[in-house]
């Protein structure tokens, strides 16, 4: 197992090193030029983000909730976490700039899968970008490996690392036998799953708001408090994420080329532009045309990145600046632990409780990916058979090592990105065209 760890870690570090930051960077920026800076239009997208429009299918909240409940999860409080540790901070600089550009690279693949979308008998909607590849790239073969990938990617992104995450945050509060934690995860959302996507929606519509109020309440009570010292952390932020000279009360920054592949790869992994997920979720919603679609699909980086993942970090680096002595004996997993000891109120225990939440909202909302990818793989059949992988895996997600779980979820990430990358390309001009229209 430790030589398949040290595989899987080399190869990670060959593909996020330089070339997947080269084609995420410059996708993002292209994407963002040519279609006339997309980003000014989020208030447009926040606010049709909130219709209940729809009929079979799933409304663009329902959709939204549902990408947020795959995209909100661990990544926001243990991967901004682990990537102030390994990327100092100047890695949240580079994790808000691939959320900012993101929000193009988003838009543009959450319009291609509204437009291709299919509809079942019972009148709900499907599709991704596998469909597109099919319909638009003629490309059978890209879309079927971009559906094993998405198949990989959900039982180590969605279910692994989420498992491995709630089962900590459990185990750590009480003295519960991870293998039982396991279990018990994986029934509870298998009784979900089953219910197909309308239930994983409606769950997740209930989920999503009570998870992120608890949250962002405890980080924004904790920014307060921590006021006075918000300057200098902004200021580690911009200067660390090009100086290696950077330090806060003590804890030192690391290289630029550090700072920039862990705040691109974290940015990646927690709000997944360009990875061709939360398209998925864009083709089973309906009442907006494809255009208006992709604008509320682009909230979703906003809220993840943007929101979530800034007000971790400024929490975390805050009580940094105010006492960073705990930090230094802390590991990477635990910096937020750190800054939530400072509630008045059972902080570590409220921040466990986030974590059970967010983790297990992912687990059901990366479901909804692998289920899409297993149908156009397999059918109607494929998907029930994934359903029962994927709670085996919720379970093994437990009690695997944290390194490797994490590792996968980097090699998985990048597996499915580059032919869905490879996919906006070649229909870039297309896209241009929808967004005119």
């Amino acid at each position: 197992m430790e030589r398949f760890n040290d595989a899987v870690r080399t190869v990670c570090d060959l593909l996020w090193n330089f070339p997947m930051l080269v084609l995420l960077a410059g996708t993002h920026l292209y994407f963002t030029i040519r279609l006339g800076f997309i980003q000014r239009k989020l208030p447009d997208g926040l606010r049709r983000s909130l219709s209940s429009a729809g009929s079979g299918g799933l409304s663009p909240y329902e959709a939204l909730s549902t990408a947020l409940a795959a995209t909100i999860g661990t990544g926001n409080i243990i991967g901004i976490s682990s990537a102030i540790a390994l990327g100092g901070p100047g890695a949240v600089f580079w994790c808000w700039i691939s959320g900012f550009f993101g929000m193009a690279t988003c838009y543009a693949e959450s319009v291609l899968s509204a437009a291709c979308r299919k509809k079942r008998a019972d009148g709900s909607f499907y599709g991704g970008p596998m469909y597109v590849m099919e319909q638009l790239l003629h490309n059978r073969l890209l879309a079927v490996l971009f559906s094993v990938f998405t198949v990989l990617a959900a039982l180590c992104v969605g279910s692994g690392v989420q498992a491995h995450s709630l089962t900590a945050a459990i185990s750590r509060r009480l003295p519960v036998s991870v293998h039982w934690i396991g279990i018990a995860a994986a029934l509870l959302a298998g009784s979900i799953l089953i219910g197909g996507a309308k239930k994983t929606a409606k769950v997740c519509t209930c989920l999503v708001p009570v998870m992120s109020v608890l949250y962002l309440g405890s980080c924004l009570f904790l920014l307060v408090k921590n006021a006075a010292w918000i300057p200098a952390a902004l200021q580690a932020i911009f200067v660390s994420a090009f100086s290696k000279k950077a330090v806060i009360g003590g804890v030192a920054g690391t290289a630029v080329k550090m700072a920039v592949r862990t705040g691109m790869a974290k940015g990646l992994f927690t709000n997944e532009a360009g990875m061709g997920s939360m398209p998925m979720t864009a083709a089973a919603a309906e009442g907006l045309s494809t255009r208006d679609q992709g604008l509320v699909s682009m909230t979703g980086v906003f809220w993840d990145t943007l929101v979530m993942c800034a007000v971790t970090a400024l929490a975390i680096l805050s009580d940094m600046v105010k006492n960073a002595a705990p930090y230094r004996a802390a590991a990477a997993d635990e910096y937020c632990f750190v800054a939530f000891s400072n509630l008045p109120v059972a902080g570590e225990d409220l921040l466990s409780l986030c974590l059970v939440l967010f983790a297990f909202a992912t687990i059901i909302g990366w479901s909804f990916y692998g289920e899409c990818a297993a149908r156009y793989l397999w059918g109607e059949r494929g998907v029930t058979a994934f359903q029962v992988i994927y709670m085996v895996f919720v379970y093994l997600g437990s009690v695997c090592s944290l390194e490797l779980v994490w590792n996968l979820s980097d090699l998985c990430n990048a597996c499915m990105a580059v032919p869905n990358l490879w996919c906006l390309w070649k229909l870039k001009e297309l896209i241009v065209e929808k967004t005119r229209n």
